[in-house]
């Protein structure tokens, strides 16, 4: 497989971030950071709109929409933005964040399987695009498209029910999926042709078959299934109606090294094998990337709070545990993180590897980052790092024990090899924790 971004660089470049982080002071007083490479963001955005550049008629025109579920951070969004990319949003708080990192309603697409009439409202009326999801949805947007003149591309998510992939509650394109319509349901079909019909607004169709687990033969298969359906629609209707396919995102992360497989490219080229004519430059094109953009671009960076042994186990306790790996706690089979060890003074640290566990702060026995694995012995003030966290880690925060949000800092390296740092979201404060819980409301309930 090809490989989309210099790994080397992107590794030597994470271990001057660390080091720095304890130089410049980034953990005094808080034993947690989390650090986002820019460039690497930077350099996966721009293997993405190769990749689709080099495949495409000239003038093809597209649109790659981050899925801002993969990190709602609004200063991320707005380096993406600057990279080139939308946002594809799945709710009014992520349409809020995009609004505000500046990124247009033209360059905005609203997908979710339970919006309500306010929020088609407001997309219809900013001229967002919208892909609705289900009938129902639907027969809300007749009332809204007869109610007010709207601008936004409007579309239909059709479930292509090609198959699963190794993570069940990934895959969005099972026969019993919630996601959009099914399409080999008896009827589904002729039923979407005749609602293109009887709608000459609809004009795009939009599809997510992938995701992590999800392989990429798998993928394609669907988009295959979305271009015949639009193909369909268009021989019915006399005329190019659909002109724009929605072909979602879903490429899988390598989580255990450095290498950026599959890559953009790997993509591209099993979407030409399956659907050629995709490429032809009858449609516009719309993507949804979103973990694959910034997986690989984070790492938490935690201090070793404790060590201990049980029944003869090597125990490290840190700061890093559920609330920024929730997956991995609960589903560590699924979603296996990497464990790179540092000293004190963010050097990587060396020694003889030994069994031992890498626990989270949290008050309960599953909260652990890794289970017997080999590292060399960590000792209280070590730090470790957990890499490729940029994308629904420590940017989707679950608050178990009130544990607090970190901080989250962007890191650029100069050609000098000098590490500057950028604050992208302060740590949460306690009274900010107190506040979120009710307690300006400490009386109410008397």
């Amino acid at each position: 497989m090809a490989a989309d971004v210099d790994t080397g660089g992107a590794a030597a470049r994470r271990d001057l971030a660390v080091r720095a982080a304890v130089e410049q002071g980034l953990l005094d007083g808080e034993p947690l950071v989390c650090l986002l490479d820019t460039a690497g963001i930077r350099a996966s955005a721009a293997a993405l709109t190769a990749a689709f550049e080099a495949a495409l008629a000239p003038g093809t025109p597209v649109l790659h929409a981050f899925a801002v579920k993969a990190a709602p951070l609004v200063p991320v969004l707005r380096l993406l933005a600057d990279a080139g990319l939308g946002c594809e949003v799945a709710g009014p708080g992520e349409l809020a964040l995009a609004r505000a990192a500046g990124v247009g309603a033209d360059r905005t697409v609203l997908d979710s399987p339970a919006k309500t009439v306010a929020e088609l409202r407001e997309a219809l009326a900013l001229g967002i695009a919208v892909n609705a999801d289900n009938r129902q949805e639907l027969e809300r947007l007749d009332a809204l498209v007869a109610e007010a003149h709207t601008a936004s591309p409007v579309g239909v998510r059709i479930n292509p029910q090609t198959g699963a992939g190794t993570i069940d509650a990934l895959s969005t394109a099972t026969a019993t999926s919630k996601f959009g319509i099914a399409l080999r349901d008896p009827g589904a079909r002729a039923w979407l042709v005749g609602a293109y019909l009887d709608r000459p607004w609809l004009t795009r169709l939009h599809i997510h078959s992938g995701s992590q687990g999800v392989p990429l033969p798998l993928i394609a298969e669907g988009v295959r299934e979305l271009h015949a359906l639009a193909e369909e629609i268009n021989a019915a209707a006399g005329r190019r109606q659909v002109d724009t396919l929605d072909i979602g995102g879903g490429l899988p992360v390598n989580f255990t090294s450095d290498e950026h497989t599959p890559a953009y490219a790997d993509y591209v080229g099993a979407l030409r094998e399956a659907v050629p004519a995709l490429f032809d430059g009858s449609y516009g094109l719309v993507t949804e990337f979103g973990r694959s953009l910034l997986a690989k671009h984070g790492v938490v960076v935690a201090r070793v709070e404790y060590t201990k042994t049980t029944g003869s186990r090597p125990i490290a306790l840190t700061h890093a545990g559920v609330q920024l790996a929730t997956r991995t706690v609960y589903a560590p089979a699924a979603w296996p993180l990497r464990i790179l060890p540092y000293d004190a003074k963010g050097a990587p640290k060396g020694g003889e590897p030994v069994a031992q566990d890498i626990a989270g702060p949290a008050c309960f026995a599953g909260d652990l980052l890794a289970s017997a694995r080999e590292l060399p012995l960590l000792a209280p003030g070590d730090l470790i790092g957990v890499p490729d966290t940029g994308a629904y880690f420590f940017t989707a925060h679950y608050g178990y024990n009130s544990l607090p949000r970190p901080a989250v800092h962007g890191f650029a390296v100069t050609p000098a090899g000098a590490v500057r740092f950028a604050l992208a979201r302060p740590s949460q404060t306690l009274p900010a924790i107190v506040a979120e819980a009710g307690g300006a409301f400490r009386d109410a309930l008397l």
